[in-house]
């Protein structure tokens, strides 16, 4: 018997797309299976009395057909073709799909196209009201948040239950990034602004999500952007007795009292992004502030000193870079012990300084690239001016090739900052040997599905 007097429950249904597959790829990669918390952040946000489901591009099939009121997609983007490709298979089937995320709020004319709503800023403040208007038959195409929202929403790891993540447990603690380098997206996302979750839901998280033996990897994009507001985060991470992770700015290494609760409070690694060793190009970059202190070397041997591991990032490609800058920079690398580093190539993403400049210098090779058939990934979309793209995007390899060579790990294993324990001198083996497996494993990875055949379903 149908029950008339109760309305039905309301269906949303959140999607989190994958960068690419190839035809034929049977597993993902799976360094990049991590828990998707903007999905839990969604999740979150719904009322209890919605059926929700997830899925997770990444690690499953996605049932098309199963019964839903709505579809969200957060969408980034190195995602949005694959992003498209989902949303189109929804709305043929005349299902409604709402999309945010940093793209849409950088390309928000773009994603517009393939949705029916789209959501400009964070998602704290909209999302409810998006889901109330759908329930109630009036949705609207824009939902647009001028204001930051209080960070304060806990994220349901629910959905999470049964999908095979990386062991690693992911707590945010702040978002964006006070400083302006000129290829990042996300300083042009927040507008070069920092802010705080409460630190006690942060300290409840994280007593919540432990597990004994793994790691806490806070997302942050800039963990120490507000240093102070750092410093109070690691006192009160110090009983817990926990091991970390994270990402932070090189001005970390010159305070030394940031150092000292980094280590006391449970700190294995930072990522902080070097990018260059030369002082042009950092210029050029918007970067300046790396050359503080006697740089990216001063930096490094007062992490040592404070028994830091550090995973370095490099960027090549920009104007001042020559085939000699490679070879210094990886030697750099191994001399001074680096844990792991990454040699990429700068990438121009769309609203960056970095994309406008080489958009009206006519340096673009495709544009949009990451919606162009042809482009794949650790493509150079761009002309560079020393080099051809596609020397360096193969330096790029070679840098990666020498650092991950067998070699190379056996001089960086017997630095005192790589085997100051068996625990990290373990995890610096395993964590090598599985960088010097995907060297160039993700090379060629198409964005979006190679095998969709479908079409894509576009707003007039």
């Amino acid at each position: 018997m149908v029950d008339f007097a109760r309305p039905p429950r309301f269906r949303l249904t959140i999607v989190h797309p994958c960068v690419g597959r190839r035809i034929g790829m049977k597993r993902y990669i799976r360094t990049w299976t991590m828990e998707p918390i903007p999905a839990a952040m969604l999740a979150a946000l719904t009322p209890r009395d919605a059926e929700l489901r997830f899925y997770d591009d990444r690690l499953e099939k996605i049932p098309y057909d199963e019964p839903t009121d709505l579809v969200a997609i957060s969408v980034e983007t190195y995602t949005a073709r694959r992003a498209y490709q989902i949303a189109s298979e929804f709305r043929r089937r005349r299902v409604p799909v709402v999309m945010g995320g940093f793209h849409a709020t950088l390309c928000p004319d773009e994603v517009a196209r393939h949705c029916e709503s789209i959501v400009l800023g964070e998602a704290e403040r909209l999302f409810p009201q998006v889901l109330d208007d759908y329930r109630r038959g009036r949705p609207q195409k824009t939902y647009r948040s001028d204001e930051r929202p209080v960070l304060d929403v806990t994220p349901d790891r629910s959905i999470f239950q049964g999908k095979r993540y990386l062991p690693m447990r992911l707590v945010e603690f702040s978002r964006g990034c006070r400083f302006r380098c000129d290829f990042c997206a996300i300083q042009s996302f927040f507008h070069a602004s920092h802010r705080h979750r409460p630190l006690d839901h942060v300290l409840e998280e994280v007593r919540r999500v432990r597990r004994p033996g793994q790691m806490i990897f806070f997302i942050d994009d800039n963990l120490t952007s507000g240093l102070n507001e750092a410093k109070e985060l690691m006192r009160a991470l110090i009983p817990l007795r926990i091991r970390w992770v994270s990402q932070a700015a090189i001005h970390t290494a010159f305070d030394d009292e940031t150092l000292d609760l980094m280590r006391r409070s449970g700190c294995q690694g930072i990522l902080i992004g070097f990018e260059s060793l030369d002082g042009a190009a950092l210029k050029q970059m918007n970067k300046g502030f790396n050359l503080m202190g006697g740089g990216a070397a001063q930096a490094l041997a007062n992490l040592r000193r404070h028994k830091l591991s550090v995973y370095g990032t490099f960027i090549f490609g920009y104007d001042h870079d020559t085939a000699a800058t490679f070879a210094e920079t990886v030697e750099f690398a191994i001399d001074q012990g680096l844990f792991i580093a990454a040699f990429n190539h700068v990438t121009p993403f769309p609203g960056t300084p970095l994309y406008s400049r080489m958009r009206s210098e006519g340096r673009m090779l495709f544009d949009p690239w990451w919606l162009d058939e042809r482009y794949r990934y650790n493509m150079i979309p761009f002309h560079p001016r020393q080099m051809s793209p596609e020397e360096l995007a193969a330096r790029c390899v070679e840098a990666r090739r020498r650092f991950y060579s067998w070699r190379s790990i056996a001089r960086r294993s017997v630095k005192p900052i790589n085997r100051r324990s068996p625990f990290v001198l373990g995890n610096f083996a395993v964590i090598n040997a599985l960088h010097q497996w995907d060297v160039s494993g993700r090379n060629g990875l198409p964005l979006g599905d190679e095998s969709w055949t479908g079409q894509l379903i576009e707003a007039q």
